[in-house]
């Protein structure tokens, strides 16, 4: 099973790689377009970096089902918080998806600040899961 747990890990390393990344492509589109640049490779590159991490997202959300039904299911409510949290960053996950397709319709909604602050988002949850599973509180 430690291979299993391996490959969790790499999944989701994989999923916050490209979930850390999309915003600052959000952040680039938005500035590069008031600054009359030419947006339209960034576009295709979060079209295409919203399909790997959805993937990985997939293969991260299996694996840690699989884990949970093997060592976890008698676990404490650390457990139970941490899928909570995992819950979480679908949600964040979606919303970026959202965004990615305002970037196909050419336009974003909001400025590069909104967007540098969103991106701080995933980085608090991804520090929740982290405290939830190595410290283990309840």
């Amino acid at each position: 099973m430690l291979w299993l747990k391996t490959f969790h890990i790499l999944f989701m390393m994989s999923w916050m790689a490209g979930i850390f990344y999309l915003p600052r492509i959000f952040v680039h589109f938005v500035e590069g377009k008031e600054a009359g640049q030419n947006v339209d490779r960034l576009a295709i590159m979060a079209k295409r970096l919203y399909s790997f991490m959805t993937l990985m997202m997939m293969l991260a959300v299996g694996t840690g089902i699989a884990l949970w039904l093997i060592y976890f299911q008698e676990a404490s409510g650390w457990v139970h918080a941490k899928m909570a949290v995992v819950g979480l960053l679908i949600v964040y996950h979606l919303w970026t998806k959202r965004r990615m397709k305002e970037m196909q319709e050419g336009h974003l909604d909001h400025s590069g600040v909104y967007y540098r602050w969103a991106n701080e988002i995933p980085l608090l949850l991804a520090f929740v899961i982290l405290a939830l599973v190595v410290v283990k509180p309840f």
